[in-house]
C-alpha cells in the first residue's frame, strides 16, 4: 500500500514551487491530476536546455518535477470547463494551486466556493507573499524572493555579494513547506473530518531556513559576516585547499579540532592562544588558514578526506554535479529511478526522499504529455463519447482524438 492511496490531488500549478509539493504528494502515491491550460500548458514544458523537448512541450523543468501525474486540460475561463472542475472538486482530497491570490477568486472557484462543493476539502495556495498584506498582489518569483528575504544578502564574501543560491531555493523550499502542510492537513481530517484552506507564502518559507543568521541577529544583535565558504559558527569549518583542489573540513567541535592537528601533523597549534579556544579560531581564522593549507597541500584531497574521516572529523571532496550524481552512495540510495517517456526515451528522475519502511515511494509513471490523460479522466467523471468530442470542438479541452472512448 502507497502512504497516499485514495487521496486524489487536483493540481492547478505551474513551474517550480507546486509542481515542486505536488511531486512529493504523487511520488507518495496520491493520484494527481495536472490540470493545465488547453494551449500550451505548464510554463515549465517550455523550459529546459534541450530545445527539441521544448518544442515537444516536455521541457527538462517539466520532466523533473511530474513524474506519476496525470494531465488534464481545461479552460477554466469557460463556464462548462468550471462545472467539469467542480466534478472533479466533489470527489477529490486537495487542490493546489500558485496563482496570484486574486486569480482563483475571480474565476468564480475560491476556496469558500470550492468547500461548498466538498466541505472535506483541503485547499492549499501558495503565492510568493501570502494572500493577505501590502505586498500580497505583487509579482514575485525565486530570485525576487530571494532579495526579500535577506537571503542573497547573507551570501557570497566582501568581493562577491549580493549573491544568488545556485537553484531556485525559495520555490523549493516552498514547495517542501507546502507538502507538508498539506499531509499535516490530511491527517487533522482524518481525526475530524474537517477539510481546511491552506495559506503558503514562499517569503515566509525561506526565513526560517536561516535561523541561525536570524536569531543571532534577532537576540544578539550580531550582523551577518560575508564570509563565503567559511562557516561563521566554528573555525577551521569550510573549504580548505589540497594539492589537487579543494575540500570541505568541518571541524565544529574541540575534539575535531585536535584530531585534525594530529592528522595534519600540526600539533603545536593545540597550544597557540591564538588557537586553543574556539572563539579564538573564529577570531584569528585568517591566520589559520593558511597555516592549514601548507600541510593540506602536500597531498591529495582524497587521502586528507580518508584520513580525517577515520578521525570522526567531517571531511568530504568538492564534487561537480556529474560526479555527485555518480556517487555510489546515491546509487545505493536509490536517489533516481529510471523510467521511459514516450519521443524521449529513457530518463532518470527523482525518487521520494524519504525511506519508508512500510510504505515506499517512488516514481513509477512517466510526466505527462498536455492533454494526455484528458478523455481517460473525463469518461471517468461520466461523460459520454459525444460530450467529449463536443467538449473538444468547443475548444474547452485539448482532447486528443485517440484518448477519447
Amino acid at each position: 500500500m502507497n502512504l497516499l492511496e485514495g487521496i486524489r490531488v487536483l493540481d492547478l500549478t505551474n513551474v517550480l514551487s507546486g509542481p515542486f509539493a505536488t511531486l512529493h504528494l504523487a511520488l507518495a502515491g496520491a493520484d494527481v491530476i495536472k490540470i493545465e491550460n488547453p494551449k500550451d500548458g505548464d510554463l515549465a514544458r517550455k523550459l529546459g536546455c534541450v530545445p527539441a523537448y521544448n518544442t515537444m512541450l516536455m521541457g527538462t523543468s517539466f520532466l523533473a518535477q511530474n513524474a506519476n501525474k496525470r494531465s488534464l486540460t481545461l479552460n477554466l475561463k469557460v463556464p462548462s470547463a468550471k462545472d467539469v472542475f467542480k466534478k472533479l472538486v466533489a470527489d477529490a482530497d486537495v487542490v493546489v494551486e500558485n496563482f496570484r491570490p486574486d486569480v482563483m477568486k475571480r474565476l468564480g472557484l475560491s476556496y469558500d466556493e470550492l468547500r461548498e462543493v466538498n466541505p472535506r476539502l483541503i485547499y492549499c495556495a501558495i503565492s510568493g507573499f501570502g494572500q493577505t498584506g501590502p505586498d500580497a498582489l505583487k509579482p514575485a518569483d525565486d530570485q525576487i524572493i530571494q532579495g526579500l528575504s535577506g537571503e542573497m544578502a547573507i551570501n557570497g564574501d566582501e568581493r562577491l555579494n549580493p549573491l544568488r543560491t545556485g537553484f531556485p531555493i525559495c520555490d523549493t523550499v516552498g514547495g517542501l513547506n507546502a507538502a507538508f502542510a498539506i499531509m499535516g492537513a490530511l491527517y487533522h481530517r482524518e481525526r475530524t473530518g474537517e477539510g481546511q484552506f491552506i495559506d503558503v507564502a514562499l517569503l515566509d518559507s525561506i526565513m526560517p531556513l536561516m535561523g541561525w543568521v536570524v536569531a543571532n541577529w534577532m537576540i544578539g544583535k550580531q550582523h551577518p559576516v560575508m564570509m563565503g565558504n567559511d562557516n561563521f559558527t566554528a573555525a577551521p569549518s569550510g573549504v580548505f585547499r589540497a594539492k589537487d583542489g579543494f575540500i570541505n573540513i568541518a571541524a565544529n567541535k574541540q575534539e575535531q579540532w585536535e584530531a585534525l592537528t594530529d592528522v595534519l601533523g600540526v600539533p603545536e597549534l593545540k597550544t597557540d592562544a591564538r588557537f586553543q579556544e574556539r572563539d579564538n579560531r573564529k577570531r584569528n581564522r585568517k591566520e589559520l588558514t593558511p597555516l592549514l593549507e601548507a600541510k593540506l597541500s602536500e597531498r591529495e584531497g582524497s587521502y586528507w578526506v580518508d584520513e580525517l574521516n577515520q578521525r570522526d572529523v567531517p571531511a568530504g571532496m568538492i564534487l561537480t554535479l556529474e560526479d555527485a550524481l555518480e556517487q555510489p552512495q546515491v546509487k545505493h540510495r536509490k536517489t533516481f529511478n529510471k523510467v521511459a517517456v514516450d519521443g524521449i526515451g529513457e530518463l532518470e528522475l527523482f525518487n521520494m526522499t524519504a525511506k519508508f519502511s512500510k510504505t515506499p515511494g517512488a516514481v513509477t509513471a512517466p510526466p505527462p504529455k498536455l492533454g494526455e490523460h484528458t478523455g481517460v479522466l473525463l469518461t471517468e467523471l461520466g461523460y459520454s463519447a459525444d460530450q467529449i468530442e463536443q467538449l473538444r470542438i468547443e475548444k474547452q479541452y485539448s482532447v486528443r482524438r485517440s484518448i477519447c472512448p
